[in-house]
């Protein structure tokens, strides 16, 4: 696949460089994938959880391209660093940098300081990128009158300008046209509460997984999830109005199992009869073991005659980086299965894994995140 194929930008100069930024770990996978997205890319600089990439003489990628990348959390046009000395300082040379251009949103994030869940590590939107989106509004408001009209959250089509710290006094600015879901948010974030009497973090990623993918879940259907205890992902789902059969053969939280709307049946996902699958919409996994285990056990179920599963969300744990490499082999293997939508992320939330959504039809648009900062207090 090959990313210079799309007319030449009508408003940027020809950008010499993309800038990326990932989880903290993930640095080699997202390299090896861009040299397969882009042999051209030449890899230039990198920070864990933030790259550069020269783009080569005359590219035409156009100014809303989207970068098709299962493990950058945010990309864009990488337009210069500024390291001066104060803040004040960063925030009017942010400006220079930024060239004169029409802004509608501006976004502003820290890199990740760690692995996700390192030393109970949450990517989120840290006071130090907040201190520098005041300083860069207030320059703006110095240098060019008002930045009033700039959003946090863009909408699709609207241009943004770019500021990542990543050192405290290295800053990069950048650019990108917001297009859906997570490239309208500051650095790809889906910013989720974890409520108080959630059982276990799964609640998040089961969230931020189900912002991401759009998946249409509705009140009142089925959704099966393998490998659910001790049930923080079914808890979410539960939030949703659906009904949740958890299959696991450990045990899950009382709180879960209490739930009028949950069924736990204690074993696991190979050898539960086919007939548990019937009437479900919504297939969901999430388990410990290698991605072909995974699949084959989700295989089994999806291909069954008398099973019709609308959508997956599948966690793929990704034990050795290598098995990055195999990504493409595991998306084709599930479009084999008759599902015509499929593609995979590595989200903020995720640990050494990506997510993977799929729907047997395609849906008319992709899913577009306006606001989704989840502020549930306490779990339905």
């Amino acid at each position: 696949m090959s990313l210079f194929c799309q007319p030449p930008s009508k408003d940027l100069e020809s950008p010499a460089f993309l800038f990326v930024t990932c989880q903290v770990g993930a640095e080699r996978a997202l390299k090896s994938e861009m040299a397969r997205l882009g042999p051209r890319f030449h890899f230039a600089y990198s920070r864990p959880g933030f790259l550069t990439f020269k783009l080569p003489a005359g590219h035409n990628l156009s100014d809303d391209f989207e970068l098709p990348s299962v493990f950058a959390r945010a990309s864009g046009f990488s337009l210069g660093k500024t390291v001066a000395s104060s803040l004040e300082a960063r925030a009017a040379e942010a400006w220079q940098i930024a060239g004169g251009q029409s802004y509608d949103a501006l976004h502003v994030w820290q890199r990740d300081s760690a692995p996700c869940k390192d030393r109970g590590f949450e990517p989120h939107q840290t006071p130090a990128a907040c201190e520098a989106e005041t300083a860069i509004r207030e320059q703006g408001d110095r240098l060019l009158g008002t930045t009033a009209h700039l959003t946090r959250i863009a909408r699709p089509g609207q241009r943004v300008l770019d500021c990542i710290l990543v050192e405290p006094a290295e800053w990069w600015i950048g650019t990108h046209c917001a297009a859906s879901g997570e490239t309208c948010l500051p650095g790809g974030l889906c910013e989720i509460a974890l409520p108080s009497g959630a059982v276990s973090r799964a609640y998040l990623k089961m969230e931020e997984a189900l912002v991401w993918s759009g998946l249409p879940l509705a009140k009142g259907q089925r959704v099966v999830e393998i490998g659910c205890a001790p049930g923080g992902a079914s808890q979410a789902l539960l939030g949703h109005g659906v009904h949740v059969v958890g299959i696991d053969p450990a045990e899950v939280d009382p709180v879960v199992a209490a739930h009028p709307r949950f069924t736990h049946v204690q074993k696991r996902g190979s050898d539960v009869r086919r007939r548990e699958f019937r009437g479900v919409t919504w297939l969901t996994a999430d388990m410990n073991v290698a991605p072909q285990y995974t699949l084959d056990t989700v295989e089994a179920i999806v291909t069954h005659p008398t099973v019709e599963i609308q959508g997956l969300l599948l966690t793929l744990k990704l034990l050795d980086w290598e098995l990055a490499e195999h990504i493409p082999e595991y998306l084709d293997r599930i479009r084999g299965w008759g599902y015509a939508y499929v593609r995979a992320k590595q989200l903020a939330h995720n640990r050494q894994e990506i997510c993977v959504a799929a729907l047997l039809r395609k849906p008319q648009s992709k899913p577009c995140v306006e606001s989704k900062q989840i502020q549930r207090s306490t779990p339905e």
